[in-house]
């Protein structure tokens, strides 16, 4: 008998509500913050070097709140330089939410965006069938490479729009989180229907070294409050399990066997740490830093 059980992404409106409700809980955004603030720099430095304009490709900005600080962080390093910042973003609630957020911030200048309502795979289909070939000086895909169907093809046909001095900039959660812990054990009995597959940033250096790409890897810590997810009938820890699970009512609809043991494991090591009473989810991500 075919499982009852449906992909998350099957209701973009719950899905939103999940991913809202997990950044709310967890410390993914502080940790990318941190990553900005103290490394980025460092990644940046020479990308616009000898430019009057700087062209920025942001494939899967969601809603903008990383892409506005990666900004900052190149503005603050040349000041006097024109900023291209292209959005490739397949979600219209998170187009509009990024294009709410540039019409309320002072601080643009000099930065101009062009959104682009399509998936990674749609804008390289776009601009094959055009015979485009864009350059770029920064391209980033933060939380992004799960909903891609070739990853490693992906990846080489971003790499192959770096200019000379560029830097290609990943972000997934980590071989070490909880994450890898979970889809491991039991990616096999949730329903990606084809919309999502389990990668974490301990896959890529076997993609990268089988493309000959040089490239640099950061671990960031991160942790989400999952105690919710331990009492029945909590409407936040119901929409939290659906966002660990991928799986659009879990508590309601996963088979009972299944439930006890996804909950049994997300208390274990592997999965979090119990501090003062409260269960922490390991959301610890990696940043892959890509050369020319």
């Amino acid at each position: 008998m075919a499982s009852p059980m449906r992909s998350l992404l099957a209701d973009p409106d719950r899905y939103i509500q999940a991913f809202r409700l997990f950044l709310e809980r967890s410390t993914e955004h502080q940790s990318m913050r941190d990553f900005v603030e103290r490394r980025l720099p460092a990644v940046i430095a020479s990308i616009g070097n000898g430019k009057s304009t700087i062209n920025v490709l942001s494939v899967g900005g969601g809603a903008g709140e990383m892409d506005l600080q990666i900004l900052s962080k190149i503005r603050a390093r040349y000041p006097e330089v024109t900023i291209n910042n292209d959005v490739i973003e397949p979600s219209a609630d998170q187009l509009s939410k990024y294009k709410e957020r540039v019409a309320q911030a002072s601080n643009l200048k000099n930065i101009k965006f062009t959104w682009h309502k399509e998936t990674a795979y749609e804008y390289e289909s776009r601009m094959n069938a055009e015979k485009k070939t864009k350059k770029w000086d920064f391209i980033h895909m933060i939380q992004m490479l799960y909903y891609v169907k070739d990853i490693p093809a992906t990846i080489r046909y971003f790499h192959s729009l770096l200019e000379s001095q560029a830097k290609l900039l990943i972000i997934l959660v980590s071989g070490k989180s909880g994450w890898e812990t979970l889809w491991k054990k039991y990616g096999s009995s949730f329903p990606l229907d084809d919309l999502c597959s389990y990668v974490s940033s301990a896959d890529l250096p076997r993609m990268l070294d089988s493309a000959g790409l040089k490239y640099q890897l950061y671990e960031l810590p991160s942790h989400m409050d999952i105690t919710s997810c331990f009492i029945e009938g909590d409407k936040d820890g119901e929409l939290l399990l659906d966002f660990l699970t991928e799986t659009l009512d879990f508590a309601k609809i996963a088979p009972p066997e299944l439930k006890h043991q996804v909950i049994e494991e997300l208390r274990k090591p592997g999965c979090s740490e119990i501090r003062d009473g409260k269960v922490f989810f390991n959301n610890n991500l990696g940043v892959i830093v890509i050369e020319p």
